[in-house]
């Protein structure tokens, strides 16, 4: 005959089995678009993140694909120059702005594309 489990040993199982799954967050899918040049040094990217918790999570992979574009033309840096950050319909996107180029532009917002292409990987954000 079997024996029933109290309610207190199912309810803590179930709770524990409850908690993993919303601790577990949702798989991100990465879209990026061609870079658009504006003109001189000044390269456009718009990325979309489904999955996205935040903005910022669309912000980052905009750095990155910008970082690995740097490092594809040869130049070492980037500045971001603007991002606007929007959500639609649960995927988020960032509408970027950098600048690049050879040597390390003035301003504080000034990205090492090595460096960041790097972070990125260790990450897990894709460059592209």
């Amino acid at each position: 005959m079997a024996r029933a489990l109290p309610l207190r040993a199912l309810k803590g199982g179930l709770l524990t089995a409850l908690s993993a799954c919303a601790a577990t967050p949702a798989a991100r899918v990465y879209h990026a678009a061609d870079p658009v040049g504006i003109g001189g040094d000044l390269v456009g990217f718009l990325v979309t993140v489904e999955g996205a918790r935040t903005g910022a999570e669309a912000e980052d992979y905009a750095t990155c694909v910008a970082a690995a574009y740097a490092l594809e033309k040869q130049a070492g840096f980037a500045r971001k120059v603007r991002v606007y950050v929007k959500e639609e319909g649960g995927v988020w996107s960032a509408d970027a702005v950098y600048s690049v180029s050879p040597a390390l532009p003035k301003g504080m917002r000034t990205i090492d594309a090595e460096v960041t292409v790097a972070d990125c990987a260790e990450r897990g954000i894709p460059t592209v």
